[in-house]
C-alpha cells in the first residue's frame, strides 16, 4: 500500500533493495541515451578532461609556473581531471535528473532515490575509460604505481560517488521546486573545481589550515588519487578522513532531505 508520508520519512533501506532492478534498467537507459547519435560516442569521456588538461598545461603549468610536486604539470593534471570529471558530470546530471523524469514520476511509483543515483552511476563507464589514458600516461613519464595505491581507487571514487549522488540529491530535490537551480548548477561546479586542488596542488596552503580545507570531501578524492599513482603528498589519514566525514554528512542530509520533500515531486513537477 502506498501512503504520503509526513515530516521527516524514512529512507526505506529495503524499498530499494527490493526494487533494484529498476535502478539497473535506467542506468542502461540513461548510458544509451548519452551517447545515441553522438559521433566519437563514449570517446567524449577522454576528450574532456585530455583538454582541460592541455589548457591548464600550457597556461599553468606553462605560463603561470605553477607547482606541481615534482610531478609533470600534465600527468598532475590529468590524475586531478579523471575523478573530478567524474563528479561533475554526476552531480550535473543529477541535478537535473528528476526534472528530465517528469514522465515517469507522474505516472508510476519507484523509489524516486534511483533517479538521481542512476545518473551518478551513468558516470562510471566514463570513468573507467578515462581510467586507462591516465595508467597509459603513467607508464609513459615512467610511473609505477603500487598495488597498495592501486587497492585505494576504488575507496576514492566511492567518496567521490557519495559526493556526488548527496549534492545531487539536494539540487534534483531543489530543482523540482525552483527551476533556476538547474542555471545555478554549472556555476557550482565551476566555483567547485577552483575550490579543489586540481590545478594547484594542496601543499601551497599553510598545514594547519588543510584539515579545514579538506571539509570540501573533493580535496581527499584528488589528494588520495594523486597518492595512490603519483606518490605525492601523504598516504590518507586525516584530511581523506574528513573529506569521508563530510561527504557522509552530505549523502545523509540530502537523502533525509530527498524523503521529506518526495511526495510533493508528481504535484510541483
Amino acid at each position: 500500500m502506498i501512503q504520503p508520508s509526513s515530516g521527516w520519512a524514512p529512507l526505506r533501506l529495503s524499498e530499494l533493495w527490493n526494487h533494484r532492478e529498476i535502478l539497473y534498467f535506467l542506468i542502461w537507459r540513461d548510458i544509451k541515451v548519452r551517447y545515441r547519435q553522438t559521433v566519437i560516442g563514449a570517446a567524449w569521456a577522454i576528450v574532456q578532461p585530455l583538454m582541460t588538461m592541455v589548457v591548464f598545461s600550457i597556461f599553468l603549468g606553462g605560463l603561470a609556473k605553477v607547482p606541481s610536486d615534482g610531478v609533470p604539470y600534465p600527468l598532475f593534471a590529468f590524475c586531478a581531471l579523471v575523478p573530478w570529471t567524474f563528479f561533475a558530470n554526476g552531480l550535473n546530471q543529477a541535478a537535473n535528473s528528476l526534472v528530465a523524469s517528469s514522465h515517469l514520476i507522474t505516472k508510476v511509483y519507484f523509489p524516486r532515490l534511483f533517479i538521481p543515483m542512476a545518473r551518478v552511476l551513468t558516470a562510471l563507464p566514463d570513468l573507467a575509460l578515462a581510467l586507462g589514458v591516465l595508467f597509459g600516461l603513467l607508464f609513459y613519464y615512467g610511473f609505477r604505481p603500487t598495488l597498495g595505491g592501486c587497492l585505494w581507487l576504488p575507496v576514492l571514487v566511492l567518496l567521490a560517488f557519495v559526493t556526488a549522488l548527496g549534492m545531487g540529491l539536494w539540487l534534483s530535490a531543489l530543482n523540482v521546486k525552483y527551476r533556476d537551480v538547474q542555471h545555478a548548477v554549472p556555476f557550482l561546479i565551476q566555483i567547485w573545481l577552483f575550490a579543489t586542488p586540481i590545478a594547484y596542488p594542496s601543499s601551497l596552503l599553510p598545514t594547519p589550515w588543510r584539515v579545514l580545507y579538506a571539509l570540501n570531501p573533493m580535496v581527499g578524492v584528488v589528494e588520495g588519487f594523486r597518492w595512490a599513482l603519483l606518490g605525492t603528498s601523504h598516504a590518507p589519514g586525516l584530511i581523506t578522513a574528513t573529506s569521508a566525514l563530510a561527504a557522509a554528512l552530505i549523502l545523509v542530509t540530502g537523502a533525509f532531505f530527498f524523503r521529506r520533500v518526495e511526495k510533493t515531486f508528481a504535484d510541483l513537477i
